[in-house]
């Protein structure tokens, strides 16, 4: 008899659990390749693809994070991130370094890996593969520079968090909008500049390159070359091809070589050198003009401007980055952080 009970009990919460009102309600959501993905229609648990998604992704939803793309311990020198966050496990990314560690993601059972940035040709092919490789759904939200504000209402109905996307959406707005505005009354007097980068310096942001599209933006980029480099490194030069574009306005990227290029013979002959004209580009927890090319570049569209542009721009930058770093990273800048992101970021 107890057998007999012990059964009927099984089978009843069997059909119990299998009833249509007990079954996780779904939803269909087209991504930006156009593919249809069957997602809960209650999302509580996901991971980024990789750094660029997860910045974006970190200022709307961070508690959903089950895990990182991209370790920001590391990069948070100045405790910008908050710590819960960066002891979260690392999985690894899809793109650049392509170390997923597919077996711990599934293992964190994401209810979706969520992929920004780019359009690329690939886009439906890789999220295609990694949701077959992981049985996590994969969804892709295209995002460049001035679509960042649509990229995060797109988040806001997938994640239900619309109040919150607009509110990040409204201030990318506002900030793109004005720098366009600057940029129009600067008119054809854009700074000849260059974007250096590497331990030596002999490596630069192309014009047309993905990585390059907030410096073109902002300045008549030097670094024409035949084949644009889209990743990080950039594109590799010599000292000669530098010296025959002789920029008038260099940004040096964080650990390069800008604490020395004064006292050296090569760097010095350089108008922008030789002027003065020279910044460090801020890092905190990551670069300002990109690497990875996210959000995070709205900084640059705050501070480079009035670096460069400084009769056209009337706002105060200390007072936005700070609304910045409010808004998306959740922390209250102190003086002496903000003094320390930028202690190299300002023309003397």
């Amino acid at each position: 008899m107890k057998k007999l009970l012990s059964l009927l009990l099984a089978l009843a919460l069997a059909l119990g659990l299998c009833a249509p009102g007990l079954a996780e309600e779904t939803v269909v959501f087209t991504d930006d390749a156009g593919r249809e993905v069957e997602l809960p229609a209650k999302i509580e648990r996901l991971v980024p693809s990789g750094p660029l998604a997860q910045m974006v992704l970190y200022a709307i939803a961070p508690d959903l994070f089950v895990g990182m793309a991209s370790d920001w311990n590391a990069d948070d020198n100045l405790g910008i991130i908050d710590p819960d966050f960066l002891a979260l496990p690392y999985f690894g990314q899809l793109y650049g370094s392509a170390d997923l560690n597919i077996e711990q993601l599934a293992l964190a059972d994401p209810q979706v890996v969520v992929d920004i940035g780019e359009d690329k040709p690939t886009s439906t092919e890789d999220m295609d593969t990694l949701q077959a490789q992981t049985g996590v759904p994969s969804v892709f939200i295209s995002a460049t520079l001035k679509t960042l504000p649509d990229a995060y209402r797109t988040l806001g109905a997938l994640l239900g968090r619309e109040e919150r996307a607009e509110e990040l959406a409204a201030f990318l707005e506002r900030v793109y909008a004005r720098t366009t505005q600057i940029m129009e009354q600067v008119g054809e007097n854009r700074a000849n500049a260059l974007y250096v980068l590497g331990e030596e310096g002999l490596n630069v942001l192309a014009a047309g390159s993905y990585q390059g599209e907030l410096l073109d933006m902002l300045v008549n980029n030097l670094a024409v070359v035949d084949n644009p480099s889209s990743r990080g490194t950039g594109n590799a030069v010599d000292m000669e091809q530098i010296a025959l574009w002789n920029p008038e306005f260099v940004l040096f990227a964080p650990g390069s070589i800008y604490a020395d290029v004064a006292q050296m013979d090569t760097w010095s002959e350089i108008t922008a050198i030789a002027n003065g004209d020279y910044v460090e580009v801020p890092k905190g927890p990551h670069n300002w003009m990109g690497m990875p090319p996210s959000v995070q570049r709205y900084l640059g569209l705050i501070w480079l401007p009035a670096v460069l542009y400084p009769d056209y721009c009337d706002y105060d930058v200390k007072e936005e980055v700070l609304e910045y770093y409010r808004l998306f990273y959740g922390c209250e800048l102190t003086d002496e952080q903000y003094e320390t992101l930028t202690a190299h970021a300002f023309l003397d």
